[in-house]
């Protein structure tokens, strides 16, 4: 039963929230007002967490999908002793604190997922719910349930009205991801107000229609009632689960709750005042508040970290009696185990006739599946052809967790961040595919990949006007400098197969940052200058016999055989240029200055750069002198061939463009 020090915490939780809202004079008060009980009593009473271990194995997953309430859950963080201080909640959203307006993974310890855009964590969690199960069914003995944690995620109606987390959430029932556990904090407001204006749909219907559990507890306040929720949650086998907990928005504040304007506005001094006396809090300045608050969320901090050491006792049992299992464990644990493929000669050379990308990615795929065990992923209903299926893996389900190929459905954007999840819980080497086109829905969610940093692979396939007679509603034209453009995102565009083994291999092995391999549909020569140097981003692939080239073409992907057809013609004509394969230009940018100016020599200003893409964002290495030759519009519907002529990337084209630069 909930005690005095319960509802007063909770209520602690609330006024440290207002407080950094005030004091920045900026956030949202509005759900850390409304879901403090939530949080509380699952953070109390039933989330396995050690603050002294905030990364430990085994812990329970929290997201606060609702990014836009992080006071809420910084208070959290703070009083359980995380190590947010009260100097870092009176500094919240400010220039390099530990407590920015969002929650940022990486940034601030205790945060599992950056959120911030609506939905995203709702999908994230369904990643890391995924993730569990595999690793379960991989890992787990009788006797010894060594993955076996809860993945909780907190958000309100705009979460629900978004809908990437119905895709998610569809997944999730047909998965049956019995550890999902959403917490949804059901207030009826948005910024616009009630929100019957634009959603009035039966959620918990939603839910039960998608094959979840679903609760509901009609108030908000009632912690013995969450706590009974969430333990019935819990129980619930071979289902996820759903509780939607009716809130007021801005509870507490008299002149705020229920309103609109607590949603995305600090209350006022006035205001705070208001609440701490509704609530009960002593008001003896902002940022103050009672020791014994601190000393029952120290307590409460103590009794987790048991939770801890006796999972721990159970792991050392667990080495001990399967050995084999304790290296299998650190194999997925190790972040380095791509590594061996830099030797491996079956990797690197293995085609001698021209051949798709994307089919030479597929055989790549599944040699690293047979050396890197802890491959997972697949496609949004399009294995079959952007080749991501990894033979007798057996496929992730409801009824086979073990298996490795995910079926995601017509789900983009879910897809991406359920990757996201994956990748952020740990222990596995996610990947998603899809059709290079569609990285239009992929983008918000591999923005977020690039924020967090986490090494999400993206198989992105059919990859120009190569596509063909599929037409410009499937041909790429300005996606490839759409992700180049975003910071701390790798596009590789491979020439050959040497090059996709090198996109392979730099994103398996890449820590910090997501890769996506743009690959082709048509078949694409291997190129006998190719080499491991692509793991640059950009090199030399044929040179000139000058000291000083007369020009230099830089191309990408199926581009790259014009330039080396067009260096022969040329030097037919006395012309004797530089041919530069450019897979990876934000790789070729970390280089360093003496690489780049040895390949891209500033005396040379004759250049042309060739991509059947749009131009923008070549400027930089072709300079305002340059020649492009790719595409100016959308493309069309006819055979891929076909199409290169009327657009004119061709060899000739590119002859032309080379001889322009230099007249």
């Amino acid at each position: 039963m909930s005690s005095a020090i319960d509802t007063k915490s909770v209520n602690s939780i609330r006024v440290l929230a207002a407080d950094a809202i005030q004091k920045a004079n900026s956030g949202h008060p509005g759900l850390p007002l409304g879901s403090a009980p939530m949080a509380y009593e699952l953070w109390a009473n039933h989330m396995n967490h050690n603050p002294k271990d905030p990364k430990w194995e085994n812990r329970d997953r929290f997201i606060l999908s609702g990014g836009h309430g992080s006071a809420l859950l910084y208070s959290l963080l703070h009083f359980f002793g995380y190590g947010i201080t009260i100097d870092d909640m009176k500094n919240f959203r400010q220039l390099g604190s530990k407590t920015p307006g969002h929650p940022e993974y990486g940034h601030t310890v205790g945060v599992e997922a950056t959120t911030g855009p609506l939905g995203a964590g709702m999908a994230m969690a369904v990643g890391m719910a995924m993730a569990e199960k595999h690793l379960a069914a991989t890992f787990n003995k009788e006797n010894f349930p060594v993955v076996d944690h809860y993945t909780y995620v907190l958000g309100g109606d705009g979460c629900m009205m978004e809908g990437i987390s119905y895709e998610a959430f569809s997944l999730a029932g047909t998965l049956g991801l019995e550890k999902l556990i959403v917490l949804y904090d059901s207030n009826n407001i948005s910024i616009e107000g009630d929100t019957n204006i634009a959603f009035r749909e039966n959620v918990r219907q939603r839910f039960e229609s998608f094959g979840f559990h679903t609760q509901l507890v009609e108030d908000g306040n009632d912690l013995d009632a969450i706590g009974k929720a969430i333990e019935a949650a819990k129980a619930e086998k071979g289902r996820p689960s759903m509780i939607e907990i009716k809130t007021k928005i801005g509870a507490g504040c008299p002149a705020k709750e229920g309103k609109a304007s607590a949603h995305g506005e600090p209350l006022g001094v006035e205001n705070v005042a208001a609440l701490r006396a509704n609530l009960g809090i002593a008001d003896n300045g902002p940022f103050v508040l009672d020791q014994d608050v601190y000393d029952h969320f120290a307590k409460l901090a103590e009794e987790k970290a048991t939770v801890e050491d006796a999972w721990n006792a159970l792991f050392a049992d667990y080495c001990k009696t399967y050995p084999e299992m304790k290296e299998l464990w650190d194999n997925y644990h190790n972040t380095d185990n791509a590594k061996c493929l830099y030797d491996l000669d079956e990797f690197w050379n293995s085609f001698d006739k021209p051949e798709a990308t994307r089919n030479v990615s597929g055989k790549l795929l599944n040699i690293i599946n047979n050396v890197v065990p802890n491959m997972f992923g697949g496609a949004a209903d399009l294995a079959p052809s952007t080749k991501t299926n990894m033979k007798d893996a057996g496929d992730f389900s409801k009824e086979n967790p073990l298996g490795k190929n995910i079926h995601f459905g017509i789900r983009e954007i879910a897809m991406a961040a359920i990757g996201n999840g994956i990748a952020l819980h740990g222990g596995l080497r996610p990947f998603v595919s899809t059709f290079f086109v569609f990285s239009d829905y992929v983008k918000p969610m591999a923005r977020l990949s690039a924020l967090m940093g986490v090494p999400l692979t993206y198989v992105l396939t059919h990859d120009s006007i190569g596509v063909g007679e599929d037409g410009p509603t499937h041909e790429p034209i300005e996606q490839l400098a759409m992700l180049r453009a975003m910071p701390n995102f790798y596009v590789y565009r491979p020439a050959d197969a040497t090059e996709c083994a090198a996109a392979w291999y730099f994103a398996t092995n890449k820590k910090d940052a997501p890769t996506a391999l743009v690959l082709s549909r048509q078949n694409l020569p291997q190129l006998d200058g190719s080499s491991q140097e692509a793991l640059k981003g950009g090199y030399i692939l044929e040179d000139s016999t000058k000291d000083t080239p007369d020009a230099i073409i830089i191309a990408t992907g199926s581009e790259v055989s014009l330039a080396v057809e067009a260096k022969k013609e040329l030097a037919a004509e006395n012309i004797d240029v530089r041919v530069v394969s450019m897979p990876c230009m934000d790789l070729f940018e970390d280089q360093p200055d003496e690489y780049k100016d040895a390949i891209l020599p500033k005396n040379v200003t004759a250049r042309v750069g060739v991509e059947a893409l749009s131009e923008f964002g070549w400027g930089k290495y072709i300079g305002i002198n340059g020649e492009f030759v790719g595409m100016k519009s959308f493309g069309a519907s006819a055979p891929g061939n076909q199409l290169f002529e009327h657009f004119g990337i061709t060899k000739d084209a590119v002859v032309a463009a080379v001889k322009k630069t230099l007249n």
